[in-house]
């Protein structure tokens, strides 16, 4: 037993060598395992069993046990030599929708008519002697959580290496103490926790704000989906990974801390508001809907091209709820309730019903009427901050919006070059030829931005709001001053105030489109 807890986890979004598939029921280490205190490789060769999935049908995992041929060992079970059960993970209604589309059931996450697999969409090649960053932090993780279990065993260190470690994980913990500033550097936090940023935030703050015990959650569960979680956000992703959703993450608890939803908002809000948070783009495929629906894929045959990525985004997080039994313990009608609720908070991130939550807003502002000691009200101000915690880089200060900028404009290009390469009509701000990250930037923060955050000030006018709105200017006027089309083109609306502006209004929402 005392092996099991040392295997490093391997992501099912990893391809794995054939010769690994083709062994026989054994999980063997390379030569450097002993470094991390591992049994003897040859030890392990002995097993008897193994647990795999075949690169060719990534919905299904393959387990084998072979027979016993020592006669000491009495299982409980008896399997045939070479027995093989296969576990589908998907649900007939999927199955069905994408049979009648010609979808073949094993290529999940690629679309047959291109030939894109989503899951290396946005992967760079690596020479041939590098080893892989993401490689690196999981060896490092492991590392730190096989120091954690020695020392809760009373074990002595084996090596120095742990130094290392525990300085990191030092300047994690100061910067954790400071995790409600707007300044926030999450790519740091991200850097210095080996990439597990949205693990240790979010374990934190349900943490801070005492919900693991009001809740009585098992923290071996709530650990598990949230590893399960990062896990399945595309770190290929130049923008829409788990970077993002621990940053998204990190401004709702900012907005959460606000006055006034801190007098009104229940535990089971703040709840809502951090998972909504965290699993609002989850699994996203870093292309955008309108990609989805005229390369025929079936998620947009199967949500009926309506909320495409937000539904599966809902749909994903509900199924590692069930399946990691998080709310297990709590009545059926209140598990329900919650996975309602939380579909509900991340369909509101659809950008194409922007105008509509907007417009709601402001004529609640209007009217005055807002009453957050009604269950529905304090719902739709959830809502509202999230979507403002979505797209609230432009209002982040101009060293992290400006990073964010790129990352997503890097991800709006890569869609285009695929599409130019398949001879698709390129999406709108797609084209690097036409584009430029500060036209792009400036359109977004005018037409979408802006109009969302001023109302948010008008609700919440706080310190926090002031700050936003003026990063948000002058992140605006440093993109300005870099394109002196923009800057042209902003000296000529001055002097003609009725140029109309439908056209900056859709390419604005076709991004935003992007970034929710």
């Amino acid at each position: 037993m005392e092996l099991c807890y040392q295997l490093p986890v391997l992501p099912l979004d990893r391809p794995v060598p054939k010769h690994v598939l083709s062994r026989r029921g054994a999980i063997s280490f390379s030569s450097s395992s002993s470094l991390f205190g591992a049994p003897d490789p040859r030890q392990l060769s002995q097993r008897r069993g193994a647990i795999s999935y075949d690169s060719s049908d990534q919905t299904a995992l393959y387990i084998r046990m072979l027979a016993v041929t020592n006669k000491t060992i009495k299982p409980s079970f008896v399997f045939t030599p070479g027995a093989c059960v296969i576990f589908k993970q998907l649900f007939s209604r999927d199955v069905r929708v994408r049979s009648q589309v010609g979808f073949e059931p094993e290529r999940r996450g690629s679309h047959p008519y291109l030939g894109v697999d989503f899951r290396t969409l946005h992967s760079r090649a690596e020479s041939a002697g590098s080893i892989p960053a993401r490689r690196i932090r999981r060896l490092f993780s492991f590392q730190r959580h096989l120091l954690s279990s020695r020392l809760l065993r009373g074990a002595p260190h084996l090596n120095p290496l742990h130094i290392l470690d525990e300085d990191y994980c030092g300047q994690a913990k100061c910067m954790l103490e400071k995790v409600g500033t707007w300044n926030f550097d999450i790519f740091l936090f991200d850097r210095l926790t080996n990439g597990n940023s949205l693990v240790f935030l979010t374990f934190h703050l349900l943490n801070q704000y005492g919900l693991i015990e009001l809740f009585q959650l098992d923290m071996v569960k709530v650990r598990r989906f949230l590893v399960l979680v990062q896990e399945d956000y595309h770190n290929q992703n130049p923008y829409h990974n788990a970077v993002h959703a621990a940053d998204v993450t990190q401004a709702m608890h900012c907005y959460l801390r606000e006055p006034k939803l801190a007098e009104s908002l229940t535990s089971f809000d703040i709840l809502l508001g951090l998972l909504a948070a965290v699993t609002h783009d989850l699994d996203h495929p870093g292309v955008n809907q309108p990609f989805l629906i005229k390369t025929n894929h079936y998620l947009a045959a199967l949500y009926r091209n309506t909320s495409v990525l937000e539904n599966h985004h809902w749909r994903s997080a509900v199924g590692l709820l069930r399946e990691t039994e998080l709310f297990s313990h709590l009545p059926a009608e209140d598990s329900l309730g919650i996975e309602r609720q939380l579909g509900s908070l991340i369909l509101a991130t659809d950008i194409t019903r922007q105008n509509e939550y907007l417009s709601r807003f402001r004529t609640h502002l209007d009217e005055n009427d807002l009453c957050l000691g009604h269950a529905s009200h304090r719902h739709f101000v959830l809502q509202m901050a999230l979507k403002c915690a979505d797209i609230c880089n432009p209002c982040r200060p101009w060293e992290l919006s400006k990073q964010w900028s790129e990352k997503v404009t890097e991800e709006f290009f890569h869609q285009g070059d695929i599409e130019k390469k398949h001879k698709l009509e390129i999406s709108p701000l797609c084209d690097s030829e036409a584009n430029t990250i500060a036209s792009v930037q400036i359109g977004f923060m005018t037409y979408v931005v802006e109009p969302l955050f001023a109302e948010w000030a008008r609700f919440s006018d706080t310190r926090l709001s002031q700050t936003m709105l003026g990063h948000l200017g002058l992140n605006k006027a440093s993109w300005s001053a870099m394109d002196p089309e923009t800057s042209g083109s902003s000296e000529e609306g001055e002097s003609e105030p009725g140029r109309p502006t439908e056209e900056p209004s859709s390419r604005a929402l076709s991004q935003g489109s992007q970034e929710t």
